[in-house]
């Protein structure tokens, strides 16, 4: 990946977390003075004119008012809540498939409350039947997760960018694993 295609945690004038963007969009916020470096990665970015530390974490010169945002119900944010682990048996891994807990052909809905991670094994035993009728129990009940920036951004964290845990409210130790 290009130094201009790296993340970029962007902070709201009182220090919350508001987005994440790529060093390209914020060199533009800072060239504009828009934004403030708080924390850089360690590369020069060179242009024609200048050499410039590349950004880590920005903040913005002027508060923004935004929405609280609201995780999306999604593949990809249930296997995060999941950790990517069968809610059934407890294997880990990147194949999973998504299962209703209770069977929409019965009623059930696609909602938070309802659709958890499977492996295939368990998800074709399960099939279309109930947990009572299947006989499976699951790991732990499946709700919405919390829109906090924790949740939110400590994917990136666990990728390699360590330095915006204090950002996020994440501990050290648990940046570290």
């Amino acid at each position: 990946m290009a130094v201009v295609d790296a993340n970029v945690l962007v902070l709201n004038l009182d220090f919350q977390p508001l987005n994440v963007c790529n060093v390209r969009r914020a060199v533009v916020l800072l060239s504009k003075q828009k934004a403030t470096v708080i924390e850089q990665n360690g590369h020069i970015i060179t242009s024609e004119r200048l050499n410039l530390q590349s950004p880590s974490v920005i903040r913005l010169v002027y508060h923004i008012k935004r929405p609280r945002p609201v995780v999306k119900l999604t593949r990809k944010e249930i296997l995060q809540r999941d950790e990517h682990t069968c809610q059934y048996c407890g294997k880990r891994g990147n194949d999973l498939t998504l299962d209703h807990v209770m069977p929409r052909h019965r009623g059930g809905q696609h909602t938070w409350d309802n659709v958890v991670a499977a492996c295939r094994a368990c998800n074709h035993r399960k099939g279309g039947r109930t947990l009572a009728e299947s006989h499976m129990t699951l790991l732990r009940q499946p709700k919405r997760p919390p829109a906090t920036p924790t949740y939110l951004y400590s994917s990136y964290v666990r990728a390699g960018e360590s330095a915006w845990a204090k950002f996020i409210g994440m501990d050290e130790s648990a940046a570290a694993s």
